[in-house]
């Protein structure tokens, strides 16, 4: 299994770390001289300047000024540590009480918390399960918080949950294209403009309007208004209004 993933772990060891019990989870080795949040933070900083695949424990180690073995100590390898890496960031979400706002409001205001949480942490989208996601304290916190955007819909409490996982599936998804996108531009040192610029000439032979009619009208059309084949703000806009359209009929017949 992919130590890249949410839920890659040892379970009760990683649950035990999560929701530190000391007890379960330290091993023998050199006395300890950080805490674990100076291990998770440090992870952290190396994934964000670098990619997860930046993150190992000797790294890790590095960046903090202690052995490998140190680290060992407080976790048993980098699955259980890339668990408290997640789980940390959820915890430190931003939570600011509902109030009077909508449902729509409400969960708009889900959506775009995550949409910058994804878009901070470009790697989070490689490696947050939705189906085993690690089920700390931080994690436990945010969706207390999001399941409370739906109060007052009248939904019963297992459509709250696909509701949910409904919502943050096409945060996730859109998050994955922009970066997808923004990889795409810096490997290919060009914009989406300068490389549409740069293939016209035969774009413009292969795309025979008269074969594909639909595909060079509508092609066009949206090129045109976005000023790329694929703009990030517009997929975002146009997709979480649909997604809110899709739940608001759920809402609605409740």
């Amino acid at each position: 299994m992919s130590s890249n993933r949410t839920g890659s772990g040892e379970p009760s060891a990683t649950l035990a770390l999560l929701w530190g019990e000391p007890a379960r989870t330290q091993r023998k080795g050199p006395a300890r001289s950080l805490t674990a949040v100076q291990l998770v933070d440090a992870a952290l900083e190396l994934a964000d300047e670098s990619g997860l695949a930046a993150v190992t424990i000797r790294a890790v180690a590095e960046r903090v000024g202690v052995s490998a073995m140190s680290v060992y100590t407080y976790v048993p390898g980098k699955p259980e540590l890339l668990d408290l890496m997640v789980d940390a960031l959820y915890g430190r979400m931003p939570r600011r009480p509902w109030a009077d706002e909508t449902w729509r409001a409400r969960l708009g205001m889900v959506a775009e918390a995550n949409r910058e949480l994804l878009t901070e942490h470009a790697w989070l989208t490689e490696v947050a399960a939705l189906s085993r996601p690690p089920l700390g304290p931080g994690l436990m916190a945010k969706y207390e918080h999001e399941l409370a955007a739906f109060d007052g819909t009248g939904l019963a409490d297992a459509d709250v949950d696909a509701a949910l996982t409904y919502l943050l599936g096409f945060v996730q998804a859109h998050c994955r294209a922009a970066h997808d996108a923004q990889r795409a531009t810096t490997d290919s040192a060009m914009s989406d403009g300068e490389w549409w610029a740069a293939n016209q000439p035969i774009l413009a032979r292969a795309f025979d309007p008269t074969r594909y009619p639909r595909a060079v009208r509508i092609g066009a059309a949206a090129g045109e208004a976005q000023g790329s084949a694929w703009a990030a703000d517009r997929a975002w806009e146009f997709g979480l209004a649909r997604t809110l359209d899709g739940l608001a009929a759920l809402i609605d017949s409740a």
